[in-house]
C-alpha cells in the first residue's frame, strides 16, 4: 500500500508518495502544469508507476477555518480524482504547509529560485507525513 499526497497549486502542484510501509514520505517531485487535466493525467501516470492506493489532497483553508476559493478547487479535484482513479481521497487541511515548507528550505541554505523548484514537493512531503502520523496514531492502542 502506498499513499500520495497531492499540494494542487495554479502553476505547480506538489507531489510526495509513502514507502510501502506508509512509515515515510518516500519519491517526491512537482507536476509543473496549469490545467487540471493534466494535473490529473500526470497524477494518474504517478499512480500506476507507483502502485499508489490512497491520496490525500491539500484543502488550503481560510486561518479562521473558512473555506476560500482554492479550497473549493481543491474539492472539485477530489471528486475529479476519486472518478478517473476510484481510489480514496482524503482532504487534508494543509494550513501553513507551503510557508513551513519555504521556511524548512530557508534553513537548509537555498535561496529563493532554489526554493521555488521544491516548494510544493517539500509542503506535499510534509502533508504525507501529517497524514501518515494520524494513521499511525489511530492504530496504536
Amino acid at each position: 500500500m502506498k499513499i500520495m499526497a497531492i499540494d494542487y497549486g495554479d502553476a505547480h502542484t506538489g507531489i510526495a508518495i509513502s514507502d510501502l510501509t506508509c512509515t515515510l514520505a518516500g519519491f517526491s517531485t512537482v507536476i509543473n502544469a496549469r490545467r487540471q487535466e493534466q494535473v490529473v493525467a500526470a497524477v494518474e501516470g504517478l499512480i500506476a508507476e507507483h502502485g499508489v492506493t490512497e491520496l490525500v489532497l491539500g484543502y488550503p483553508k481560510n486561518m479562521d477555518g473558512t473555506l476560500g476559493p482554492r479550497a473549493e478547487k481543491c474539492a472539485a479535484l477530489a471528486d475529479v480524482l476519486r472518478e478517473v482513479t476510484s481510489l480514496p481521497v482524503t482532504l487534508w487541511d494543509e494550513r501553513r504547509s507551503t510557508v513551513e515548507a519555504h521556511a524548512i528550505l530557508f534553513q537548509n541554505g537555498k535561496n529563493g529560485r532554489q526554493r521555488k523548484k521544491v516548494v510544493d514537493a517539500v509542503a506535499a512531503s510534509l502533508m504525507l507525513e501529517g497524514y501518515l502520523t494520524r494513521i499511525k496514531a489511530k492504530k496504536e492502542p
